[in-house]
């Protein structure tokens, strides 16, 4: 074979591991949108039961197609403090049992079910192009992925399938046999899953050159310790999402790590004791289908590794608790609340999940905003205006999330999303502006505490009275909004408008009875205008709570 033969070989096997990531990709993306939210609903239903974890850690990689992003979304979901450690743990174990399905699918290529799976590619596409049904889109996406997965293994089964005989097999196959120590073969599918961040790609290769009779390390146990190699490899993608995330967010990662690192130990052990295993257990199981034995190995690694270390799952945070510690600074808590300063870009992988989580972030900015015109409003009853500054702050620390929020939105409507997704971050962009309108009506309300001070007017104990139940009104209406928004509970949106109303009568009342009290001269003349101003505030702070509580309906429409 001449030299142009070789760079052909390399070119073929490099472009069906493309249409093979391809696929891979479309499939794991398309799947996402078919599930349309369920991986955060699965993901959020993580419980203290072990089992379950495991159970929705399998289903969500199962959907995904990938442990990493599995891993990468629960580092995030880590980080933002939506999943204990516990919780994390579990899940990660589904992962890695939930991704050997890729090398099940790999191993079908073996079967006749190959030649169908590749015209999956053009029935997909022509789905895709020509239905006007966004989720059949997604289905006809989802198997144009599938398809092309087939064709990429395809493309990579031609180009190593040699002639026995010929020269190139006979020095491919003496180069292959050649590796056989047990370490070197555990390190090349760390650094090369390491460096192609998928082992499942990685175990599509193996296997490809199973089918065609290529056998790394010439038959036995070697070709099982790359397999076992390359789920100690995928551990740095979740590694290095967690670069610059919390100390929690570290811990998951190091658990993904841990995890994979002491199953490889077990089962390099396990494989060194008993150096006939392929040939007495997998062989005899399913001769003649080497690519299927690779694949069941998978599976046997993944499920073992799972059954032997759940019932240890703290002992696993406790590791991780003592390999990553606790900085130690002191946080002064301010009587508002803390916000997260940057969105988790982790999740961005997964749109649906990502949406969810800034939808809970979007909670926290509202309730911290609540807190915002609560002290304001305290420090009037109190006279105090020492609270300008705070406010001001929180004001300040506001306008900073609500811009790194809005940033977060833009990068999710570039994603490929369901029509239902696109409404809800339209709504969200309209909640966050809602959202800082109330923090800017507390700033009104320290003006308010100011000219009352300064200037020292005075107000009788029966109107001090009257603004507490009124604004005792409005931090129910946040109750009732803030849980519809969470919740997307419609039957709470009776209950908002019901207090939006009484919330505007209130100052229609309290308004009219001034009035009445200036004609009079029962109460002072420069008391107007910030008595009126205070209680049109606090109404006008009242319609952007129902506002925020309705938007759940422009989803729906």
């Amino acid at each position: 074979m001449s030299v142009m033969d070789y760079i052909e070989i390399v070119m073929m096997i490099l472009g069906g591991l493309g249409a093979f990531l391809m696929g891979m990709t479309s499939l794991s993306d398309n799947m996402s949108r078919l599930a349309h939210g369920r991986l955060q609903q699965m993901l959020n239903k993580t419980s203290k039961s072990r089992l379950a974890g495991v159970g929705i850690g399998t289903a969500v990689t199962m959907i995904a197609q990938s442990s990493s992003l599995t891993t990468v979304m629960v580092v995030g979901l880590v980080n933002a403090g939506v999943m204990t450690l516990f919780q994390a743990t579990a899940v990660i174990m589904g992962a890695n049992i939930g991704t050997t399905i890729t090398a099940q699918i790999v191993a079908l290529n073996s079967f006749d079910v190959a030649t169908f799976a590749l015209s999956l590619t053009a029935i997909g596409v022509f789905v895709a192009m020509f239905s006007k049904k966004e989720k059949v889109k997604s289905i006809g996406s989802a198997l144009a992925g599938l398809g092309l997965i087939f064709v990429g293994l395809d493309f990579m089964s031609s180009a190593m399938d040699f002639d026995p005989g010929t020269p190139a097999y006979n020095a491919i196959t003496n180069v292959l046999s050649s590796v056989n120590n047990p370490v070197l073969l555990l390190l090349i599918g760390i650094v090369v899953t390491a460096i192609v961040q998928s082992s499942s790609a990685v175990t599509a290769i193996v296997i490809t050159m199973a089918s065609t009779g290529l056998i790394i390390g010439g038959g036995g146990n070697a070709v099982y310790y790359v397999v076992i190699g390359s789920n100690i490899g995928t551990c740095v993608t979740a590694l290095l999402s967690s670069i610059g995330a919390s100390a929690n967010a570290k811990r998951a990662a190091t658990i993904h790590f841990m995890f994979n690192f002491f199953g490889a130990i077990i089962f390099t052990i396990f494989l060194l004791c008993w150096p006939t295993f392929a040939d007495m257990v997998l062989v005899k199981l399913f001769p003649g289908h080497p690519e299927t034995q690779i694949a069941m190995f998978h599976t046997f690694f993944n499920v073992v590794c799972t059954i032997l270390f759940l019932p240890f799952v703290n002992l696993f945070v406790k590791l991780s608790n003592y390999i990553v510690r606790d900085k130690k600074t002191k946080a002064a808590p301010t009587e508002a609340g803390t916000l997260t300063a940057e969105m988790d870009q982790r999740l961005l992988r997964s749109p649906s999940v990502a949406l969810g989580y800034l939808y809970q972030e979007t909670g926290k900015v509202f309730t911290f905003a609540m807190n915002t015109l609560t002290e304001s409003f305290d420090a009037f009853l109190a006279k105090d205006v020492s609270v300008k500054q705070k406010v001001i702050e929180n004001n300040e620390e506001l306008a900073q999330v609500n811009k790194n929020m809005v940033a977060y939105l833009v990068k999710l409507s570039a994603s490929s999303l369901v029509m239902e997704d696109e409404k809800t971050i339209s709504s969200l962009h309209y909640v966050l502006n809602d959202i800082v309108r109330i923090g800017e009506l507390a700033d009104n309300v320290t003006k308010y505490t100011a000219h009352y001070v300064n200037d020292e007017l005075i107000f009788s104990g029966e109107v001090i009275e009257m603004l507490k139940q009124m604004y005792g009104k409005i931090e129910q209406l946040f109750d009732y909004s803030l849980s519809a928004f969470l919740g997307k509970d419609f039957s709470r949106l009776a209950d908002v408008d019901r207090l939006e109303d009484e919330i505007d009568k209130d100052r229609r009342g309290l308004v009219s009875k001034h009035i009445e009290r200036l004609n009079e001269g029962k109460c002072q003349p420069q008391n107007s205008s910030v008595f009126i101003n205070l209680v049109g505030n606090l109404e006008r702070a009242a319609d952007h709570i129902t506002y925020i509580a309705h938007s759940i309906e422009q989803v729906n429409n």
